[in-house]
């Protein structure tokens, strides 16, 4: 999975007060980004009284948009919450780690970060490929990162296109038809949960805001992800883009057909640990039937 604190983007706009900013999510950009993260939260129950979330920063312009989303709904929620704002440092050089301070500390973000050795560590013990391994040990870390404060929940900032990709990626590459889900429970760390409120969201318009904002993403210094830039998933981004000439809702279909999948016409499929292959569906049918 590419890492969205990798992608750098290119600033043309000087970069506007705070207040303008936090004022822009509620007026220019309240219908595609405010009004889409509290409706995935509404519409998947992200949120309970009292929960405690810690929002994982990574630097890049989702995770940057989400604190500042939960800051917006925290102003003005009628569920009580907490929220802590959380993020690892795996090893950027001092150029990106005072980018990600600078940052949070003009978006008033009260961020605490911790430091780790994971860049390190993958790249001895995965060679040539040590993507998915950083990931898991990313994710591991900010589990417990979020535990030691407290949290039920950690928030990461996973966007429309992520959720589309990632089901592209499955089918195409991994067999299987399997998507990004909006919540769930983590392995391997009882009590929490894993949500990502901005799955609504499309990444067109989290650059459009920060872009217009000003905001100087960081990069995320991995040198492995630079060189696999041209990966799987840059891939199935420039193919989605095709077809969207032809089918401009093409992305929308990938999304639903998450949505709409018809168990009487598929060759098998897995829940709750349980398989059932195409014959035992087919015969199960004909039982209901009566035939």
């Amino acid at each position: 999975m590419v890492n969205e604190a990798c992608l750098n983007l290119e600033v043309k706009t000087p970069l506007k007060p705070l207040e303008e900013i936090e004022r822009s999510l509620q007026k220019t950009y309240r219908k595609p980004l405010l009004g889409k993260f509290i409706k995935a939260i509404k519409a998947y129950h992200l949120i309970e009284p009292n929960d405690k979330i810690a929002v994982g920063i990574s630097g890049g312009k989702d995770s940057l948009l989400l604190a500042k989303l939960f800051m917006e709904l925290h102003k003005y929620s009628e569920i009580p919450f907490e929220l802590e704002y959380i993020a690892m440092n795996p090893g950027w050089n001092q150029k990106n780690l005072d980018q990600l301070i600078e940052n949070c500390r003009y978006l008033n973000i009260p961020v605490k970060i911790k430091e780790s050795r994971i860049f390190e560590v993958t790249e001895k013990i995965a060679g040539d490929n040590p993507c998915y391994m950083c990931a898991r040990m990313r994710r591991g870390f900010l589990y417990q990162f979020a535990i030691e404060e407290g949290c039920n929940k950690l928030a990461l900032g996973h966007h429309f296109d992520d959720v589309i990709e990632t089901t592209m990626l499955n089918v195409l590459y991994g067999s299987q038809f399997k998507t990004m889900v909006p919540k769930i429970e983590a392995e391997n760390f009882s009590d929490m949960e894993l949500i990502r409120p901005l799955v609504l969201i499309k990444e067109e318009d989290i650059i459009k805001f920060t872009s217009a904002s000003g905001i100087q993403t960081m990069n995320c210094g991995c040198t492995v992800q630079a060189e696999k830039f041209g990966s799987k998933r840059a891939l199935i981004k420039e193919l989605i883009k095709k077809l969207k000439e032809d089918n401009p809702n093409v992305d929308h279909s990938i999304f639903t057909s998450a949505t709409n999948i018809n168990l009487n016409q598929v060759y098998g499929f897995e829940y709750n640990d349980t398989n059932k292959d195409f014959n035992q569906i087919y015969e199960e049918r004909k039982k209901k039937d009566g035939k």
